[in-house]
């Protein structure tokens, strides 16, 4: 980083801590033990959306769901005080005790298991020694192999309104957009959905990065933007799954790159969030494959459970239970704690 000109306050505390173990049992990626982190699946690019099938389908919402259990109790460390590598060292740990690979780990030799994004930085922070801050917002992007997809953006203890109001604006932008998402919807359709929220708050839309498709490749078709007036073609079919992962910026949408290949920051050095889910398109709409199940842990939505149950139905996760921004509590996704990714397909 020497004569490197920084655009903000936040500066990288190194050294980086040695490249984290994963024990031979666990099942690797292609790219895991190349000198370049080249995954030779994704070099040969599909001639279309790749639809996937019941095994892979289901393949996809145990990897998913592992990895919303991931990435909560990996944020239920969230503090003041801790390191960005620490919370790396957490999230390694969680992911090998689930018999799973973290995705990131020497994709295109990313050295670390999680990306950690801290106030000015976009996306693809490498976690290192610098502890986080009362007042910082951080941002944890967490994949598992076969591969999940989710991230989010949390404040670290109090942090100002205007941080406050772009967390609350990107997670919003995702819920709307996710809820036009349905067959014959055309996928530029996410990114016009997108502006409509942010837009009228007077902040930017990162256009360099996307969503895009996963499943057992990490990266793929088809490419997802974020925001409006794109002419991306495509349209959604049942059994397309992919991400929605808007990066919204308080200032300007141009950014640039620490000489670390892989840091991403705003260009004027103010402040971006985001959030992640991955879906599929069912036959009727979709699923948030990455949505953590329904709490039970107020009266109310306990009594309502009962009732459901006495009438011979469960209660359907429609996204009203997911928690609100803030720092959360770490609760595990429930019935998925004996669950392994065995990879099939």
């Amino acid at each position: 980083m020497r004569n490197y000109k920084f655009t903000g306050p936040l500066r990288p505390v190194y050294p980086l801590s040695p490249k984290r173990v994963v024990p031979p049992h666990i099942r690797r990626p292609d790219y895991a033990d190349h000198p370049q982190g080249v995954s030779a699946i994704e070099s040969v690019r599909e001639k279309r959306i790749r639809i996937l099938n019941k095994e892979e389908i289901e393949a996809m919402r145990v990897v998913c769901r592992l990895g919303r259990e991931v990435l909560d109790h990996t944020a239920s460390f969230i503090r003041p005080g801790i390191t960005t590598d620490e919370l790396d060292a957490i999230c390694h740990q969680a992911c090998v005790e689930r018999n799973a690979y973290p995705s990131p780990l020497n994709y295109a030799r990313f050295p670390k298991s999680v990306c950690i994004s801290v106030n000015e930085v976009i996306c693809h922070g490498i976690p290192d020694q610098r502890p986080l801050v009362e007042g910082d917002i951080v941002n944890l992007d967490v994949s598992l192999c076969f591969h999940s997809d989710l991230n989010a953006t949390y404040p670290v203890g109090k942090i100002d309104d205007e941080s406050a109001e772009l967390i609350a604006t990107t997670k919003k932008s995702v819920e709307e957009a996710m809820a036009i998402c349905k067959p014959g919807v055309p996928y530029r359709e996410i990114g016009n959905k997108i502006e409509e929220i942010v837009r009228p708050k007077g902040f930017s839309i990162v256009r360099r990065y996307t969503g895009h498709g996963v499943h057992e490749r990490f990266h793929c078709e088809p490419n997802i933007v974020h925001y409006g007036g794109s002419k991306m073609p495509g349209k959604m079919e049942a059994g397309h799954v992919f991400t929605i992962e808007p990066m919204i910026n308080l200032g300007t949408a141009n950014l640039d790159h620490w000489k670390d290949d892989w840091t991403a920051v705003t260009l004027d050095g103010r402040r971006s969030a985001q959030f992640e889910e991955t879906i599929l398109i069912t036959e009727t709409g979709y699923e948030i494959l990455t949505r953590p199940p329904p709490t039970t842990s107020s009266h109310k939505k306990k009594k309502k459970k009962s009732k459901s149950k006495a009438n011979g139905t469960s209660t359907p996760n429609d996204g009203e239970e997911t928690p609100e921004v803030g720092t959360p509590t770490g609760e595990m996704a429930d019935g998925v704690k004996e669950l392994e990714v065995n990879g099939s397909a």
